[in-house]
């Protein structure tokens, strides 16, 4: 039998052989593993797009706030329908990690509401900081 020259192919037991298949099928394992990566990473960002009923508690007293949020890729925008009355809200989703804020003008000044929490998508839970009105928890259902 002839050896090949340098970078022809050739088959072998029903294998095509060669050092070009080599770098083809490295190349295309490398290829699978990033789609993977990335899908994977897709899908670990909960969407958190729709109506949210949320339960408050805090030192304050209590309530159930609505939100209506839009997400787009990490970034929240949306409303807030409430006790302290309405406003628009921004804030981030970054995996499971949620936050949403937003500010209310009343007799005694502006207010900055922010919510810190966990999410799946079809609830959320954690902590709400509403500024010299003291901090407390929350969780909230999406309906």
């Amino acid at each position: 039998m002839v050896a090949p020259e340098r970078g022809e192919r050739v088959i072998r037991d029903g294998q095509l052989q060669g050092i070009g298949m080599t770098k083809l099928k490295t190349g295309f394992a490398a290829l699978l593993a990033i789609g993977a990566f990335t899908i994977a990473q897709v899908a670990a960002a909960a969407d958190v797009t729709g109506t949210w009923i949320m339960a408050v508690e805090t030192s304050a007293g209590s309530g159930s706030p609505t939100f209506v949020l839009v997400q787009k890729g990490d970034a929240l925008s949306g409303s807030y329908k409430g006790q302290l009355g309405e406003a628009q809200v921004t804030g981030t989703v970054k995996g499971d990690d949620v936050t949403i804020e937003y500010k209310v003008d009343g007799q005694a000044g502006s207010l900055a509401v922010k919510y810190s929490g966990k999410t799946d998508g079809k609830t959320m839970s954690g902590k709400v900081s509403l500024g010299q009105l003291g901090e407390g928890t929350f969780t909230g259902t999406k309906q």
